[in-house]
């Protein structure tokens, strides 16, 4: 119960934060900084985007938090623990195992957030994205990049998860030292991969052509002893026209 309060408390808290936000949005006039830098016509559309943005968050969070509340108030997580452990058995697995059990726990979560968020997300990029005309993304594309990151999450959930639990098991009183290590080793391998393996299933990779861009981002490395050996140029325009093109350093 004490988390719940917490929980609760912050929620108000940042709901206060935002509302004075959204009072300010709501100011028509144009800022003394941005006169002469945007039009008022610009600063309308802007403005009126960031309320429609404004005024989802407010429902979305609101959602969130009875969501969250019910699942404390009424013991959701340990009845869920507990339904995995009745699925292993049937499926013939060992429920006493913890990686397994876990692992078919947060598959479980990972369900059960992905399908309580589905609504807002698809309102989000086809409501309101497209209200304003950023949204470039079908409904074909949004769920084949979502069945991509379950995929991902698949593959990569459970011998992640699987090295913490065994780190956890074996640590000793050194559990924190190793765990420090271990999501260190893991960040470095992620941003190593990411570029390489993972980007590229969501977004085309074009090298970018010689020419006085490419010359000047070159040069700016050198200066700067960056370890440049790869330009990229990212379309963005599949999915969005917030940022068409973006250049990424490899």
């Amino acid at each position: 119960m004490h988390s719940n309060g917490f929980m609760i408390l912050m929620y108000f808290f940042e709901t206060y934060l935002d509302l004075r936000q959204h009072a300010a949005l709501k100011l028509p006039t144009l800022p003394k900084t941005l006169e002469g830098v945007i039009s008022q016509e610009k600063f309308e559309k802007s403005r009126a985007y960031s309320l429609d943005k404004s005024n989802f968050h407010f429902v979305h969070e609101f959602v969130t938090i009875l969501m969250d509340s019910a699942i404390l108030f009424f013991g959701i997580l340990p009845w869920l623990w507990k339904k995995s452990g009745n699925f292993l058995v049937l499926a013939g697995l060992d429920a006493e195992n913890e990686i397994i059990h876990t692992l078919a726990f947060l598959a479980g979560v990972t369900l059960w957030s992905q399908l309580t968020d589905l609504p807002f997300s698809l309102y989000s990029t086809f409501v309101i994205e497209a209200r304003h005309g950023f949204n470039k993304q079908t409904v074909w594309l949004f769920f084949r990049d979502m069945f991509k990151g379950m995929c991902l999450a698949i593959i990569l959930g459970p011998p992640i998860v699987s090295a913490i639990i065994i780190i956890v098991q074996k640590g000793g009183p050194y559990l924190a030292i190793y765990l420090w290590g271990f999501m260190f080793v893991l960040s470095l391998v992620m941003m190593t991969l990411y570029p390489i393996l993972i980007a590229p299933l969501f977004n085309k990779f074009t090298p970018l052509p010689e020419g006085e861009l490419r010359h000047k981002i070159e040069d700016l490395a050198s200066s700067l002893k960056f370890p440049l050996k790869k330009l990229f140029v990212v379309d963005g325009s599949t999915r969005s026209s917030h940022s068409n093109v973006r250049i990424s350093l490899f």
